[in-house]
């Protein structure tokens, strides 16, 4: 394999490979078929809850808790191995790694069920690590193969290439479940876990042959497990500097907390409190209000990209939470599927810009002298992750004391409007 040069379009195509093969997590598993398939399983026993180490727990709070469980993993154990990466130089190991726990876990999920509950539910946490801690050393990638003025644009590339591939094999996950009778679909949702594994993990391969590994002729001893911590420190030290970095990931933290438990909980929101009629007309319409999201975010991408080129990416930001704090507030009252349509149509258009252009953001505040680059986006992703734990056990603990998962989206309005007015104190020259 011959070292692409940085910037080259065969090695920038290369890296935003990686989220069309592993975007189909975020769709199948996180987003349609899984949501499906659990809300089922629980409508089968004809049950809303399940008793758990003693407790008794509403389905939508358990598989956020579980979430939450995840989220709080990857916060702690991407520091550590961000440090071994930076010492070693072997990021691209460490991506490889989580992305084939990912993928195996993912097919595992095959044999989910209730009457295994926590192993079935230990699955999908693994599932969901694979997932996100592959983000850690994916997105830490940016800076080195890309140049400062390629970054919004090839970010926003890697995420059109995501909602493409996945919306994809969720078209083939769709035919198969729907060509069916009721009796079969379960057993169709099943070999979907399947495909996203073997998708996943084939796909990315074309990702790991170009990538550069840049490996140091350090040796791993002891002392460097806890360096992602002192990196972590260091990292923190260089923001507490760094005024516009500073007060921009201390807006990220708070609209990001509302933008990644909305990505969650959306499928689950739709899946038990829209009124869609029979569990036909629910499978069809929650995968073609995802399908919707899927496809407007890339025209959303595209049109954020271009918007921050003209107006700058924070005031851009800016709009965008505004508009965020417009959808929930609509969201609030939805029951009919007409009005979750109307919802998942506005939602995309902003969902693929806020998260392009916040990971471009951050990206473009890095200091340009920096050589590590994966401690600043591990810090970035911790923050990230730590404010996803916090968004899920509030949807989670409020869904489970009102018996209402509406009154979660009052929270998530409030951190869109402090992410908001975060935002206007970030200087805007960039």
């Amino acid at each position: 394999m011959a070292n692409l040069e940085k910037g080259s379009s065969k090695l920038l195509n290369a890296w935003a490979f990686y989220d069309w093969a592993n975007s189909v997590y975020a769709l199948v598993i996180s987003s349609t078929i899984f949501p499906l398939y659990y809300g089922a399983l629980f409508r089968q026993k004809e049950i809303d809850e399940i008793v758990l180490f003693g407790l008794s727990i509403r389905s939508e709070s358990l598989i956020s808790y579980v979430t939450a469980l995840g989220f709080l993993i990857i916060a702690f154990i991407s520091p550590l191995l961000s440090g071994i990466a930076d010492y070693l130089g072997n990021k691209k190991f460490f991506l490889k790694l989580f992305c084939y726990v990912g993928a195996l876990s993912c097919m595992s999920l095959y044999f989910f069920s209730l009457d295994t509950v926590v192993l079935s539910l230990f699955s999908y946490l693994l599932a969901l690590i694979g997932f996100w801690g592959s983000l850690v050393f994916y997105n830490s990638y940016l800076p080195d193969i890309a140049y400062k003025e390629q970054q919004d644009g090839i970010s926003a590339k890697g995420f059109s290439l995501g909602y493409i591939g996945s919306v994809v094999l969720l078209l083939i996950c769709l035919a198969m479940v729907m060509s069916v009778d009721d009796s079969q679909k379960l057993q169709m949702m099943r070999y979907s876990f399947l495909l996203v594994g073997i998708w996943w993990m084939g796909f990315s391969q074309y990702t790991y042959f170009h990538l550069p590994n840049n490996k140091s002729k350090n040796k791993f001893h002891k002392n460097i497990i806890f360096n992602g911590f002192k990196e972590l420190r260091k990292v923190w030290k260089q923001i507490k500097e760094l005024k516009s970095l500073r007060r921009y990931l201390g807006a990220f933290f708070v609209y990001s907390m509302a933008v990644q438990t909305i990505m969650i909980i959306a499928a689950y929101f739709g899946e038990k409190e829209v009124q869609w009629g029979d569990d036909s007309k629910r499978t069809i319409g929650l995968i073609v209000s995802i399908l919707l999201i899927q496809l407007i975010a890339v025209l959303g991408a595209w049109i954020t990209s271009l918007a921050s080129a003209k107006f700058g990416n924070i005031n851009v930001l800016i709009v965008i939470n505004f508009l965020w704090v417009l959808i929930c507030s609509y969201a609030y009252f939805v029951i009919t599927p007409q009005d979750f349509y109307i919802t998942a149509a506005f939602v995309g258009l902003v969902m693929g810009g806020i998260q392009s252009l916040s990971r471009s953001t951050y990206s473009k505040f890095i200091p340009a002298d920096a050589t590590d680059t994966t401690s600043f986006f591990s810090f970035y992703d911790v923050a990230e992750k730590v404010g996803i734990v916090i968004g899920m056990l509030t949807y989670g603990y409020i869904a489970d004391i009102t018996g209402k998962i509406q009154n979660a989206i009052l929270f998530l309005i409030l951190f869109f409007v402090v992410g908001l007015l975060l935002l206007l104190r970030v200087p805007k020259k960039e």
